[in-house]
């Protein structure tokens, strides 16, 4: 059967290859639209959870996975062969960087080889990581084609980039607007048409191709990563010349024209800000293009941690302690606030720093009990390569020598945390408004 019709008559079979905070509600709204969807992942922990009908994203109910899991048009399996009876594959798997800042694609290259295997005539494959302008046609492209098989005439590719931002309560993969650029024409037009059977108002824009998709992507988070960076080194403006950066945003914001307002904090963290703007540089350089801008915003923000760490040192000296020997508390290792997600968290750049200087650090977090740090440190004392969330209680705060807010996660309160601590650096705005104990209040 023709792939438009079994799109427009809902017969159509859909896998999706990475079942994380992008995969997992993607895999979910297509099986509640009534189209049978097949999540695969070599994590087995996910693939048993999703088979017994269990959620382990917050932003993806439990209830709605249950009912898809139950009904049949919900599985998982690590087991690629899947892919022979699927119409329609999509890509979200994860894309870091390596260490010296260069796109790993890895993910991306395992799972197309995966999908290479199953190609069939006929199939759509639509690639949604982050990636750098040039992934779709550059890797994906050949390695299916080495099938034989050739774009457009045999199969459909395109890319459409996700846009979920964990965490938002109003936005998600259902009333989000997509952007999706196929190899060719007729690639964009069964893609779009796909993605209406889940996207309200079938809020889809089209581009040129695949790279202008790509681009698109990097261009959303690059703006966001230049916009924090500009005020994280105004943060450090007003902190010499004695203002409260806070005030200024505030009153910047009742502007109702020309200004967005983005807010400072001890870095930048998740899957894309951090990592999107050297995906973007790797590929300048193969034009001979070198963007300063870019990669001076993304300096300024990986220096908000040692910034971070020098008002806490700053505090603890004028409370009569050193940073050596004091004891720390993080209250929060998320990448953001309410989520369960520490990649690329700037709190544990924070510990990290804090540790090294001869700190004794410790960490509070609701929505993640353990957080491992496995790479290799250039510090010169050790630092522990793993620690377990502390219990908040009125005698451990009363003990901290400095209490940090790294994360304003709903669930702190922290008129309390403020009343038990000795020392609280704020480095999230989280104690505007607490009058009781304003003497002890560092703000970032």
């Amino acid at each position: 059967m023709d792939l438009r019709k079994k799109i427009a008559d809902k017969t159509v079979k859909v896998a999706v290859i990475g079942l994380g905070y992008v995969g997992l509600p993607l895999a979910v709204e297509f099986a509640k639209a009534g189209i049978e969807t097949t999540g695969i992942d070599v994590d087995p922990d996910r693939v048993g959870k999703i088979n017994q009908g269990e959620s382990y994203i917050p932003d993806v109910k439990g209830e709605d996975v249950a009912i898809q899991s139950r009904e049949g048009r919900l599985r998982a399996t690590s087991d690629y062969s899947v892919l022979k009876d699927m119409d329609a594959v999509f890509i979200c798997v994860p894309t870091p960087f390596t260490k010296a800042k260069d796109p790993n694609i890895s993910y991306i290259v395992a799972a197309t080889e995966g999908i290479a295997r199953y190609l069939h005539p006929g199939q759509l494959i639509i690639l949604q990581s982050t990636t750098y302008p040039g992934t779709t046609e550059e890797v994906v492209l050949p390695l299916l084609e080495s099938t034989g098989l050739k774009a457009s005439r045999d199969f459909y590719l395109a890319f459409s980039p996700e846009r979920i931002d964990p965490g938002n309560k109003v936005f998600g993969v259902k009333n989000t607007p997509k952007v999706v650029g196929g190899f060719a024409r007729e690639d964009t037009e069964l893609a779009c048409a796909l993605f209406e059977l889940i996207i309200e108002g079938k809020h889809i824009h089209p581009v040129s191709g695949p790279k202008a998709a790509e681009m698109t992507k990097l261009l959303e988070n690059v703006f966001r990563s230049v916009n924090i960076a500009l005020v994280n080194e105004l943060t450090k403006l007003c902190d010499r010349m004695g203002l409260d950066i806070w005030e200024v945003i505030d009153a910047a914001s009742t502007k109702p024209f020309g200004f967005m307002p983005f807010y400072p904090g001890p870095g930048v963290g998740g899957h894309c800000i951090p990592v999107d703007p050297y995906y973007l540089s790797w590929k300048a350089r193969e034009y001979d293009f070198y963007t300063k801008f870019i990669e001076l915003a993304a300096e300024v923000n990986q220096s908000m941690p040692f910034y971070a760490v020098s008002k806490v040192t700053e505090a603890l000296n004028r409370h009569g302690k050193t940073l050596k020997g004091a004891q720390i508390l993080v209250l929060g290792v998320a990448f953001k606030r309410d989520i369960d997600d520490p990649r690329n968290s700037p709190s544990l750049e924070v510990m990290k720093i804090l540790s090294s200087k001869g700190a004794q650090v410790y960490y509070n977090d609701p929505y993640i009990p353990r957080v491992e740090l496995p790479e290799p440190f250039l510090y010169t004392q050790p630092i522990p390569d793993c620690y377990v969330s502390q219990e908040l209680t009125e005698g451990f705060l009363s003990q901290m020598d400095c209490v940090v807010i790294a994360v304003k996660h709903s669930l702190y309160d922290f008129p309390w945390i403020v009343k038990h601590s000795q020392l609280v650096v704020d480095a999230q705005n989280a104690t505007k408004g607490i009058l009781y104990g304003r003497e002890k209040i560092v703000k970032l």
